[in-house]
């Protein structure tokens, strides 16, 4: 069920997001919301990508080329109606390359405190991924030289896979048609995290989990 209830056309959509340019842009500061979606543009369209986004709420800009990020009430609720929205107005995705709505978000000042508040997010899915084929992918915006992508992804990896053979059902880390992607955002000191069934990335390719 989209929340636009009259899907319009790529060429009037662009004409009609044309006058948001002029309007000024925001910069995530510490008294903004906490966001839960981290929206990233393939070129410079954050002021259609305003447009689009507006709906569900208030897009911010980043210190990071072409990252944006915002907060919605209900992340799963967002993604099934963002989806409904593309593919009544496929345009969209001129704007816009990937959105990431995180299932859930936390606050961190070092890598220690980042590994441990991760790790206990992720166990939280370990009873689902048991017997499955799956791997965690991390996209890291800031922290450069201090948090590192390939070592947190095996730590979080080797968690979740000694917890499934302590469990008697070991999983598997597999890249190819995994059956669930723990897909993790960092933008700074804030990260967010859900977890893809292989449906859902079918469904959404937007999500960007590569």
């Amino acid at each position: 069920m989209g929340v636009i209830a009259n899907p319009r056309t790529d060429a009037a959509m662009s004409t009609e997001m044309a006058d948001a340019g002029s309007r000024p842009r925001d910069k995530i500061s510490a008294g903004a919301p906490g966001w839960n979606v981290v929206v990233t543009l393939p070129e410079a369209t954050a002021p259609q990508a305003r447009r689009v986004m507006r709906p569900w709420g208030r897009l911010f800009r980043t210190d990071y080329f072409h990252v944006l990020v915002m907060s919605v009430d209900d992340p799963d609720r967002f993604l099934c109606e963002f989806g409904e929205e593309v593919d009544a107005t496929p345009g969209i995705l001129n704007f816009i390359a990937h959105v990431f709505p995180a299932q859930r978000t936390f606050d961190f000042a070092t890598v220690p405190e980042f590994e441990q508040k991760a790790r206990e997010a992720v166990m939280s899915w370990a009873p689902i991924l048991a017997g499955s084929r799956f791997h965690v992918r991390l996209h890291r915006r800031g922290m450069k030289g201090v948090l590192s992508t390939p070592k947190e992804e095996r730590f979080l990896d080797d968690a979740l896979l000694q917890a499934a053979s302590t469990g008697g059902t070991p999983g598997r880390i597999g890249f190819d048609a995994a059956d669930y992607v723990i897909h993790i955002e960092t933008v700074d000191h804030r990260a967010g995290l859900s977890l893809w069934r292989r449906e859902d990335l079918d469904r959404y390719p937007f999500l960007g989990t590569s």
